[in-house]
């Protein structure tokens, strides 16, 4: 039976503005990180998507190198695309992909030199079988290659109609700066910057990214908001089998799991408890407090998952009295 979106689907999720750009990002948004690679249950990767956008979801973030093995998101996602989203529906969807991370042997198949940025594009295109990507980021900063060289490759797939907008991922505040200032001259703004951001993670806020965001009117969207897992229900009583800290080859180590951690988790859950959410929900919501942040990346492994991020979106205030109190758990 060939998918057929909700109608609803737009009633209830939050849209907002990117920067100053005429680009609209819902509240959370879908990345494919994890679980949807060639190692993933093909049907289960296609069922999220199209639970996701039948809730208002319209923007799906991939990379090159997401998978495993790497490249495998993008082809999964592109099956995906001709099979339920063909025709208008490609208009109603914000897709992105990214490059820097090494996808092939050979001096030429990572960081962020021109010849490895638009080759990876067009290899990205080809597995998703698109003519053009929303958004292309520059997934992480090169120490060998000049900034102009990186950023005068993110303008010309722009100028090529390979992608409509550019970002930045993993850029600290004053070199993400200085690309701001050589897009700008080139006559490609950037459009919005990808950082690491959560309740364990706050480089962000050390940093000043945000002010300097704002004062370049670029949109800002955390990747990994729940700490790779850590900010859920799933180690409230320490590290469960088959977890990602269980795994060995896994971001998150068994190391990071700290008695100390343990301990803030679970006061952060209390707090969650008594503002009628998960942990996960006020993990996400925490980040929303922030205008500046446009939308937050979220990775669900199943559709009860993705329920649970969205009904976040039910309760986005905070009192001054619960901030103090994370705070004081954070602390």
């Amino acid at each position: 039976m060939s998918y057929l979106p909700a109608a609803e689907r737009y009633e209830k999720m939050k849209y907002n503005r990117c920067g100053k750009s005429g680009v609209l990002l819902p509240t959370l948004s879908l990345g494919l990180w994890h679980n949807f690679g060639g190692v993933d249950v093909f049907e289960n990767g296609r069922k999220i998507i199209r639970h996701a956008f039948d809730k208002g979801i319209t923007h799906i973030d991939l990379a090159n190198n997401y998978g495993p093995p790497p490249g495998s998101a993008e082809e999964n996602f592109g099956q995906i695309l001709k099979k339920d989203f063909n025709n208008h529906l490609r208009d109603e969807l914000i897709i992105s992909s990214k490059a820097g991370y090494n996808m092939w042997p050979g001096p030429y198949g990572e960081w962020g030199s021109r010849k490895y940025l638009i080759s990876s594009l067009d290899q990205s295109l080809q597995r998703m079988q698109l003519d053009y990507v929303d958004i292309f980021y520059s997934h992480r900063p090169d120490p060998l290659t000049p900034l102009e060289e990186t950023m005068g490759a993110l303008a010309t797939v722009v100028q090529q109609g390979k992608a409509l907008y550019v970002g930045l991922s993993n850029y600290k505040t004053e070199e993400a700066v200085k690309c701001f200032e050589i897009l700008k001259k080139l006559g490609v703004p950037c459009l919005i910057h990808q950082p690491k951001y959560s309740m364990f993670d706050r480089w962000v806020e050390e940093d000043h990214l945000l002010d300097a965001l704002e004062k370049y009117g670029v949109g800002c969207i955390p990747f990994s908001p729940l700490a790779q897992g850590l900010l859920t229900n799933k180690y409230l009583k320490g590290i469960p089998e088959g977890s990602r800290a269980d795994k060995p080859h896994g971001f998150l180590k068994a190391t990071d799991i700290t008695e100390e951690k343990l301990s803030k988790i679970n006061k952060l859950n209390e707090i969650a408890k008594e503002r009628n959410q998960s942990l996960a929900e006020m993990a996400l919501t925490w980040l929303l407090k922030d205008k500046r942040i446009t939308s937050v990346l979220i990775g669900v492994s199943s559709i009860p998952q993705l329920d649970d991020n969205l009904a976040c979106l039910e309760n986005l205030n905070y009192s001054a009295g619960e901030l103090e109190e994370i705070e004081n758990v954070l602390r």
